[in-house]
């Protein structure tokens, strides 16, 4: 019974770390999202950093990416630019994995 107790907690343990990092990429994907689209939006310094923000609040509201597309293509449509959801998911994709990467070398 104590071998089960051990392998339960052990993969108890995988899980919770598994998370942790799904959690911290996720952030720092809709961060760097964030900072992508504010430099579109031309903001930067301290204007950027507010929008990575609110790129990272975004997510929070449903399971899933799509209320964080939903919002910077509503913010892409006001500032009148020429960024398709196409492009937006791409981009979004492609930071994932550079996110994970800057995670995984903490």
């Amino acid at each position: 019974m104590a071998l089960f107790d051990d392998r339960q907690k052990g993969e108890e343990g995988k899980f919770a770390r598994n998370q942790d990092l799904k959690f911290r990429t996720t952030a720092r994907r809709n961060k760097l999202f964030g900072l992508w689209l504010a430099g579109e939006l031309g903001r930067s310094g301290e204007s950027a950093e507010a929008y990575a923000r609110e790129v990272i609040e975004a997510d929070f509201e449903r399971p899933g990416d799509d209320d964080v597309v939903e919002k910077v293509l509503a913010d892409i449509r006001e500032a009148g630019l020429d960024i398709d959801e196409h492009k937006v998911r791409a981009r979004l994709k492609a930071l994932e994995r550079e996110a994970e990467a800057q995670v995984r070398s903490e």
